[in-house]
């Protein structure tokens, strides 16, 4: 099974999208809601995002660690899952 991490915020409604996106599809993931973090853990959390996205934008998917996704874009998630 594919490891999908996937950074959002709470607020975001292409975040929103593609969490509906990810659900509606049966595809598992593992979400880290940075405005939901507190203090320390949203400093670690944006700087791992940084590592896979240096504009640090929302939402990012992190597919099988070697895939990243930037921004609502379900024909890249498929593809990046095929892999």
């Amino acid at each position: 099974m594919t490891k999908i991490k996937f950074f959002s915020l709470s607020t975001c409604s292409w975040c929103r999208k593609t969490r509906i996106h990810l659900d509606e599809n049966g595809i598992k993931y593992n979400e880290v809601a940075i405005d939901k973090l507190p203090g320390r853990e949203r400093e670690a959390a944006m700087q791992e995002l940084a590592q896979y996205n240096a504009s640090k934008s929302f939402p990012t998917l992190v597919i099988a660690e070697d895939n990243v996704v930037v921004g609502f874009k379900p024909d890249q998630i498929r593809e990046a899952l095929k892999k």
